[in-house]
Formats: structure tokens, C-alpha cells, sequence
């Protein structure tokens, strides 16, 4: 039995009129659903909708818009298992992996619900002879937000709640593979009060990216996805005078220094390459040992994938991990491995040919591990967005450092050492946005931002935390004087001959 998944316009469910696409189950490869998706004249329509409902909604009190995103947060919190389910279906994650997607997004949820401490402006008193000056910030209007298929709920949650919050209304394009997550939210915003024609879902092909992003109405376009894709979006949006974040890829590597503990070491690099099928940007792919380092590492990395990172169908409490999103990224990440494989690498840890019975038909691919990869196979150089483990080998941290920081992305990097002064240096050095010590996976909080550096951002803010609310508003500074009766028929003039 299959169900349909419609656009939501208008604070409902239509009909979409631009076609429609398969939802497949990526643990058994069959069709599971229907998505309906918008045509560019639908898209027009939710942006005027969300235009002349914005401007009401800027004016309703900071309170009055905290109290949706209370209740929107208690109704998530109430339903995370049914919720958690449909990234299980449609996405092949595993139940907790699901869970934890919806709790990390539920943390801006919460960041949001404290919009009023969170947004507060500046106020500078007597600037000049009775002269007082104020900064405020006011929502952007109707902006837009596209985001990749890896994270169906938690994503979505980094963008809506804060702009939302912030008095503004949201346009967003959820990725056509996991469609339902999004689609859910929509029905439990409108259950928590948000006023129709704030929040709209518009499912669409590459076309109506350009409709929603070229829609003058649209003031700023938030982006979560590949970096080719991230600057194309950049370029396209700066093009039409629209403020934008642009979220990329990225390749992330981790030093790992003689000192450090192996066992803990080769744990925590497991659990960094292979959780979540390696299906996410903070995704660890590369290990550089420093010289003793290296020793034994890859067969003790291959001792933990065995133990923690069993590929299994998403409701199976044991798997570790759930298969690729799509035959598609299937063939290319094992085609990847093959030419590394040519090219020189050591395979240490084999899941080209890994299937779960009774599952035979999914995506799958269990826990790789290849050594020594030559840096100019894909699998060195690219994203590769799947259950793969690199481990390089280097002399010293100078050349350590300098592989790492040759990368074009910089989203991410972690270092595995005891030694404080060397993990500072690590710190002051590495080219990367986020750093993790001793944390391979170094994602910030939701009350501060996240994003990279290099080509894994485009655009100037992070998304998120105190960078969120920077870019879903603008700053306004309003300098102002309230003379008494004697100074009316006494004014100065000139600010500058003020005392």
C-alpha cells in the first residue's frame, strides 16, 4: 500500500500540478509513496500568500510568536516516534538515528522559543546632548529554504523555527527522496497556531529552486546541500539581490597523534565514518596517523566497524546503520572504491558486496575501510557521502596539517591527541569552521552556529544559533532627540558642535 505526500499552500494540502515522483524505501528499493510536486504558477501563489501573511505576523508580539513555537515543540516531543519513522521509511535510517535527528533539531526549536532574550538590539545613552541611539532588529520579510535530503526533520528545524520567530514567513523546498518529515511539521505548526501562509512546502525539481529564488517577494534563501549546488544557489541569489546562506560539502579529516589511545581512537572514528551510512556533512572520511600513529590503527578501526556498525533495516534495535539514500549513490560510492582499489589502495575492510536477508533489493553498503588511497581517486578528493573510512599515513604534524588544509572545504576537522600544547596548535591552525578535540564529530550546539569554511559555506552567515537570527533580520539604527520646550526655540543645529 502506497500514500501520496501533497505540497502544503495556504495553511493546507493541495493538489500539486507539476508532476510527480517516486518515494522509494531505500531498505528494500521498492516504491513506497507518491510526491506530488508543485508547477512554478503554485509557487507564485504560496509566495503571495506568504507576503501578505507576513505582514501581520512581524506585528505580532514577541510572546505571541514564542508561544507557537512552544507548542509546536511540545506536539514534536509528543509524536518523535511516529515522527521518527518516516526518516525511517523513506530516508532507511535507523530508529535511534532518527530520534536523535529530531532531538538535535528540536535544540533551534528551542533556541527559538527564546527569541525575545535572543534577538535583543543595542541602546547607547546620550550619544550626543540628549541624543540617544537604539538598534533593532526586524524580520527580512518572506524568505526561503532549501534543504538536502540527509536530515528530513532535523535540517528543516535549523531554518523555519528562527525565522518564523523572528517575524518573518518561510517558503520551503524539502527534497523530493523524504518528503513526509517536512510535510508532518507543516500539519503541527498549523496544530500550535501559526497563522496560514507563514509556512509552505513546495517539492519541486531544479525549476522551481530558480521560480523560488528569482520570486522578488523572497528576501534572503537559506541552503543546505552540495557545494557545486551551494554556489550555484549563492550565485543565483546574489544575482537577484537576495541575502543568502549557502551551506556546502565536505571532506573531513581527523589527525590522529602517537599519543592518543588507540582503542578510544579507533572507537570514536568508527562511530564517525560509519554512523548515519556516512550520510552526513559532519561525516568523518579521512584518518591521518602521525607516524606511530598509524600502527596497527586500520585493523583496530576494522575491529570496531565490526562490532558497532552492522548494516540493518531501520527497525532492527541491533543495525548500526541503515543502507545509502538511492541505488544511484549506491553505484557511485562502490565505484569510487573500485578505482581507489586500482589505483593503489590497501582495502582493508570490504562492504562493496554487504546485503541484509530478506532486504535484498536495498541500497546497501556495509563498513569500508581502504588505506593509503592515492589523492587524486574521488574517494580521496570528493565528498563521498557513504560508510568509508580513508586512513592516510604522514611523518610529522607539519605534514599532517598541510594535507589536511590543502582541502578546498573546510567544514569540519578533528585531532586525537594528550597533548594540550599540540591540540592547541591544532586549533590555531587547521582551516576549518568547526574543530573537534578529541571530538570527531565537532557539531556545535543549537545556541551556537554552525557552518564551515572555504567552499563548505557561501554566503556570510552560519546557520543557527546567534548567526540565524543575524540573518533572518536586519539591523536598524535610529538615532533620536526629545527636546524640552526650551531647547525647541534654543535647538543646535550641528551635531558636531554639541558637547
Amino acid at each position: 500500500m502506497t500514500y501520496v505526500v501533497k505540497p502544503w499552500i495556504g495553511g493546507k494540502a493541495v493538489d500539486g500540478k507539476g508532476g510527480t515522483v517516486d518515494i522509494d524505501n531505500p531498505a528494500t528499493g521498492e516504491v513506497i509513496g507518491t510526491l506530488e510536486l508543485v508547477s512554478p504558477e503554485q509557487v507564485e501563489e504560496a509566495i503571495e500568500l506568504a507576503d501578505k501573511a507576513q505582514k501581520e505576523w512581524r506585528n505580532k508580539s514577541i510572546p505571541k510568536r514564542q508561544e507557537v513555537m512552544y507548542k509546536f515543540r511540545q506536539l514534536v516531543m509528543e509524536d518523535i516516534d511516529n515522527m521518527a519513522q518516516l526518516s525511517v521509511d523513506e530516508h532507511g535510517k535507523t530508529l535511534s538515528d532518527a530520534r536523535g535527528e529530531i532531538q538535535r533539531g528540536l535544540e533551534t526549536v528551542e533556541y527559538a522559543c527564546n527569541i525575545g532574550a535572543n534577538s535583543k538590539g543595542q541602546y547607547s545613552y546620550n550619544v550626543g546632548t540628549n541624543v540617544d541611539l537604539k538598534v533593532i532588529r526586524q524580520p527580512l520579510g518572506v524568505v526561503a529554504g532549501i534543504v538536502p535530503f540527509n536530515f528530513p526533520a532535523m535540517v528543516p528545524m535549523w531554518m523555519f523555527p528562527l525565522a518564523l520567530a523572528t517575524g518573518n514567513a518561510i517558503v520551503l523546498k524539502p527534497a523530493n527522496a523524504v518528503p513526509s518529515a517536512a510535510f508532518d511539521m507543516a500539519k503541527k505548526l498549523k496544530e500550535a497556531g501559526l497563522p496560514d501562509g507563514l509556512f509552505s512546502l513546495l517539492p519541486g525539481d531544479n525549476q522551481i529552486t530558480n521560480v523560488i529564488i528569482d520570486n522578488p517577494a523572497v528576501q534572503g534563501v537559506s541552503f543546505v546541500g552540495s557545494t557545486k549546488v551551494a554556489k550555484l544557489v549563492q550565485k543565483r541569489a546574489i544575482e537577484a539581490g537576495k541575502r543568502v546562506q549557502a551551506l556546502g560539502g565536505a571532506n573531513n579529516h581527523a589527525m590522529v597523534m602517537p599519543d592518543a589511545d588507540q582503542e578510544f581512537v579507533a572507537k570514536w572514528l568508527a562511530a564517525a565514518a560509519f554512523g548515519a551510512a556516512g550520510e552526513r556533512c559532519m561525516a568523518l572520511s579521512v584518518a591521518v596517523a602521525v607516524g606511530e600513529a598509524g600502527e596497527g590503527l586500520a585493523e583496530a578501526v576494522k575491529k570496531q566497524a565490526g562490532q558497532i556498525a552492522i548494516p540493518g533495516q531501520g527497525n532492527d534495535e541491533k543495525a548500526g546503520f541503515g543502507p545509502v539514500i538511492s541505488k544511484a549513490a549506491q553505484e557511485r560510492i562502490i565505484s569510487w572504491i573500485d578505482e581507489a582499489e586500482k589505483l593503489g589502495a590497501k582495502v582493508i575492510l570490504d562492504g562493496r558486496k554487504h546485503k541484509v536477508e530478506g532486504y535484498e533489493g536495498g541500497y546497501w553498503l556495509g563498513p569500508t575501510i581502504l588505506e593509503d588511497v592515492p589523492l587524486e581517486a574521488k574517494a580521496y578528493c570528493e565528498e563521498v557521502f557513504g560508510p568509508v573510512l580513508l586512513i592516510q599515513h604522514r611523518d610529522s604534524f607539519d605534514e599532517a596539517i598541510e594535507l589536511m588544509n590543502r582541502q578546498t572545504v573546510g567544514n569540519g576537522s578533528a585531532i586525537f591527541t594528550n597533548d594540550g600544547g599540540v591540540a592547541r596548535r591544532f586549533e590555531h591552525e587547521i582551516e576549518a569552521g568547526m574543530v573537534g578535540i578529541n571530538v570527531p564529530i565537532p557539531t556545535p550546539v543549537a545556541y551556537h552556529s554552525f557552518g564551515g569554511w572555504k567552499d563548505s559555506l557561501n554566503g556570510e552567515h552560519h546557520i543557527h544559533g546567534p548567526e540565524g537570527v543575524e540573518f533572518y533580520t536586519r539591523a536598524k539604527a535610529i538615532t533620536s532627540r526629545w527636546p524640552s520646550e526650551d531647547e525647541v526655540h534654543d535647538a543646535t543645529l550641528s551635531f558636531e558642535k554639541e558637547d
